[in-house]
């Protein structure tokens, strides 16, 4: 007998007051929780365009406190007097609000440009011992079905939970979310290279505070990472929050130039060094001197270069091609690999000593697989970028991020632009759907690991029907993946991080893994 509309709504709302009630628990963080909350409910509870208002006590009104998919900026200002649309309604009348068609409500006032007329509200009252303490308003993603019922009960369940956080932070009394409280933050708006650096995920906080604390200092800078997790935008990042940040940043890849040519790129040449050297030129780390200089892909270097580049890292001091005297020079130096340094020194590829001095301050930029909770976020800014260049406003529906989450990303960020972009292209209303998202499998099979994690994976004992654990997920195909996920933790004794070795995965990758494939995991 097949599932009814009924339980099956009933089963995704337990699911994910299951997840809710693990993100409330286990961070003392309210506002990361809080946003935590709203992009659960949008990716597995169905419910899009949270947003969590939070009444003032010293005024009596409602100010906007936590929106999915919007930045801080874009909300701070906002504020509802009681009676004052349909949020305002609730703070006077303490009474859920359930429209089966938002369009149809004349008192809607749309502030934030973010609601779908032709869809179902619901906003109901956050109390905590029988006091209003703020507003939960959602907006299912379907037309109304007939279960408006159900969702209101649904959310009522939310608030509950909700509420009890909500008591706590006022018990300390209110701050501003992190990006209001961050100078770092603050500036972004202001200076390109962290505006590019977009992501709320614990190790993503771990990054910013590493660019504030580097950032101060003329140390040598060392990004690993794979290939398009943004290395260049951390260490552009770097830069312009520097002392250094009003003079030269001079960029150079490693891996586009032959040996002969990388020592006259970086060092300069004097006139006739060598064959076509009609002039004197000065050289990147010439042009860079007071400022910073960024070499990428500093683990393709050979080890002759090698011994040239350390020289002028430790003495501070070069001699152009073909010249005698000897240049001082104040540069501060920023490198970044993809590659696997500590082995290369095993093997003897990449010197020692260098990877010592190169290594002084390591940045890590994990994969984007390991931080999906920042994808949303990610695809936003990258949609907003594209838009500006389109000149229209493009959208991903619900359907498309669930799509988004459940590939493995080998291309980490870039290969997500790229996707984007297509989808983009080929959408004529600026909306993208699931439909449009098309993702190349080929690269998700043969993808390479983290440099931090050289030791390949031992693929799972795979279940008649089952893909193997190097497969991808195919368009459509979200059922296979969560039968080779079950298989996997079947025969791991359903212990999560047994389970992540097979497939190939981390832990964190893993538990994401069950939390989008909707899979129970029992108790042995």
């Amino acid at each position: 007998m097949s599932d009814t509309p009924s339980s099956l709504l009933l089963r995704s709302h337990f699911e994910t007051l299951t997840r809710v009630s693990q993100v409330l628990s286990r961070s003392l963080d309210f506002h990361h929780s809080l946003r935590e909350v709203l992009r659960t409910l949008e990716i597995t509870g169905h419910l899009s365009r949270g947003m969590i208002s939070v009444v003032d006590p010293g005024v009596g009104d409602l100010f906007v406190h936590a929106v999915h998919g919007l930045e801080y900026d874009e909300f701070r200002s906002v504020r509802y007097q009681p009676g004052e649309g349909l949020v305002g309604t609730i703070l006077e009348e303490r009474q859920t609000l359930a429209l089966p068609r938002l369009g149809d409500a004349p008192r809607f006032l749309d502030r934030l440009g973010l609601y779908d007329r032709e869809l179902p509200f619901i906003a109901v009252p956050i109390s905590v011992g029988g006091t209003l303490q703020g507003v939960l308003a959602v907006q299912p993603d379907d037309p109304d079905d007939g279960l408006l019922q159900e969702r209101v009960h649904f959310v009522e369940i939310l608030a509950n939970l909700i509420g009890q956080s909500v008591r706590l932070s006022l018990d300390t009394g209110h701050k501003p979310p992190i990006e209001a409280r961050d100078p770092l933050r603050r500036s972004a708006r202001q200076r390109p290279g962290l505006a590019n650096l977009v992501g709320q995920s614990v190790a993503m906080l771990r990054i910013f505070e590493q660019i504030r604390m580097v950032a101060k200092w003329p140390t040598t800078v060392l990004i690993r990472g794979e290939t398009g997790t943004g290395k260049e935008l951390v260490a552009n990042a770097i830069h312009d929050h520097s002392p250094r940040a009003r003079g030269p940043y001079v960029r150079l890849n490693c891996a586009s130039l032959p040996e002969n040519l990388l020592e006259s790129e970086l060092f300069g040449h004097e006139k006739g060094a060598f064959t076509g050297a009609v002039n004197s030129r000065k050289g990147r780390f010439e042009i860079a001197d007071g400022g910073t200089l960024f070499l990428d892909e500093i683990g393709e270097i050979s080890s002759a270069f090698q011994a040239k580049l350390l020289r002028v890292l430790q003495e501070g001091e070069l001699e152009r091609v073909g010249g005698d005297r000897t240049l001082k020079l104040d540069v501060r130096l920023i490198a970044a690999t993809h590659r696997d340094l500590e082995s290369a020194v095993d093997t003897g590829d990449f010197r020692e000593d260098l990877y010592y001095r190169l290594n002084v301050m390591p940045i890590f930029i994990p994969p984007l697989r390991e931080r999906l909770e920042d994808l949303p976020k990610i695809a936003k800014h990258l949609l907003d970028r594209l838009g500006g260049i389109q000149r229209r406003p493009l959208r991903l529906t619900a359907g498309a991020q669930r799509r988004l989450t459940q590939h493995h990303w080998p291309g980490n960020v870039r290969e997500l632009e790229n996707c984007l972009e297509r989808a983009a292209v080929m959408s004529d209303s600026g909306e993208i759907d699931a439909d449009l998202i098309r993702i190349d499998q080929s690269r998700e099979r043969s993808s390479r690991r983290s440099p931090t994690s050289p030791t390949p994976a031992v693929p799972a004992v795979p279940r008649a029907g089952v893909r193997e654990a190097g497969d991808g997920i195919e368009p459509g195909g979200e059922q296979s993946e969560r039968e080779r996920v079950i298989a996997a933790l079947e025969q791991a004794g359903w212990v999560q991080a047994r389970a992540a070795r097979l497939l190939g995965m981390t832990p964190r990758q893993i538990a994401y893994r069950v939390q989008i494939l909707n899979i129970e995991v029992k108790q042995i």
